[in-house]
């Protein structure tokens, strides 16, 4: 066996195991190799530090940045439950709330008082976003009164400044240039609006596909049918956004929509592809926001969004809601995205793999 470095902190409502660029083999190959050995290769996970959940199956590859106007660049690897591979198409806002924290830890960056703004470099798609993070004393506080929903207790808050996301993997903001369009499904013809604010993200009307938007996860991940013809639009809109063939791909996120009933602006119930998420992604939720907010999307009718440039945004998901405030310029053009996410430390050491990378 080999050791390397590790850190697992558990970033908004998702949980990860941070690494050093440096830590892990230089070839790309090999590198995916010592992570599926550190997460775990088989459905259960048993064998590594995953949870055998996407959203415990995460790691985040971190290094001094190569760009002089951020601090760190930032690698985000979804591994595949269950399918022996990993996937570095998508951003996950979740686990970037806890790369500040890491880079504080592990001496990529210092600490001042009594805040520290980390600036990242999202690599997967070229992206920045900023982390405003309370640093006493020049140490990251992780207990504090902020909460989020998925989370239990509170924690300290880690301010998310989003930084011209649009089209963070497809290259516009609408990628099939048209805020709604029409995909034949496994049945019919399903309207849909294609979005990419931060994650490529299909919005599509729940009752159009027979169902609520109300049920729970379970209940919807246990709708064979359902997911079926879901992915069969899946499909047909990742060809439509410049993804090609997403048969592999963990995006498109597909996000059932419905009228809110917690006070927020919309429901959601988003599959991550193929299993619906029991909360919603970070730059999901923003994403379909912002489809909420575009005149002439599928949401219309359906979402409740207030006038003016600066909109505070609330998505309803199975675990409770997810709050943001979008900007825009006067084209309508998104210009920044911001929200608060909490982080905590929850191990570091040496995590042992089966054999030395190559």
């Amino acid at each position: 066996m080999v050791s390397i470095p590790y850190m697992q902190l558990r970033g908004g409502s998702s949980k990860g195991i941070y690494f050093l660029a440096s830590d892990l083999p230089e070839d790309v190959d090999a590198r995916d190799q010592a992570i599926l050995d550190a997460v775990g290769r088989d459905a259960r996970q048993i064998d590594g530090l995953g949870g055998a959940n996407p959203l415990t199956s995460k790691v985040a590859v971190v290094s001094a940045s190569s760009d002089a106007d951020c601090d760190v660049d930032y690698l985000f690897v979804q591994v595949v439950v269950g399918e022996n591979r990993v996937d570095t198409t998508p951003n996950c806002g979740n686990i970037l709330a806890g790369v500040g924290a890491f880079a504080i830890e592990s001496g990529l960056v210092e600490a001042t008082h009594p805040k520290t703004m980390v600036r990242v470099l999202m690599t997967n798609s070229g992206n920045r976003c900023d982390l405003e993070i309370e640093t006493p004393n020049g140490h990251v506080k992780y207990d504090g009164d902020a909460a989020i929903d998925g989370v239990p207790g509170t924690a300290s808050p880690v301010i998310c400044h989003y930084q011209d996301i649009a089209g963070s993997i497809t290259g516009a903001l609408l990628p099939t240039g048209n805020t709604c369009d029409t995909f034949e499904g496994l049945d019919g013809h399903y309207e849909v609006t294609c979005i990419d604010n931060g994650m490529p993200v299909v919005v599509m009307r729940a009752d159009d596909f027979g169902v609520t938007g109300y049920e729970n996860a379970d209940a919807l991940n246990n709708d064979a049918d359902l997911k079926a013809r879901i992915e069969a639009v899946r499909l047909k809109a990742g060809v439509a956004m410049n993804l090609g063939d997403v048969t592999d791909k963990v995006v498109p996120k597909m996000c059932l929509i419905a009228p809110p009933v917690e006070g927020g602006n919309v429901s959601s119930r988003t599959f991550i592809p193929h299993v619906c998420h029991s909360a919603i992604g970070v730059l999901g939720a923003v994403s379909v926001a912002t489809a909420c907010a575009l005149s002439g999307s599928v949401a219309e009718g359906i979402a409740s969004i207030p006038d003016g440039l600066v909109k505070t945004l609330s998505v309803e998901h199975p675990s409770g809601e997810f709050s943001m405030t979008l900007t825009f310029d006067p084209s309508g053009a998104v210009q920044s995205a911001g929200l608060v996410r909490t982080a905590r430390l929850l191990a570091k050491g040496e995590l042992y793999l089966p054999k030395k990378p190559l």
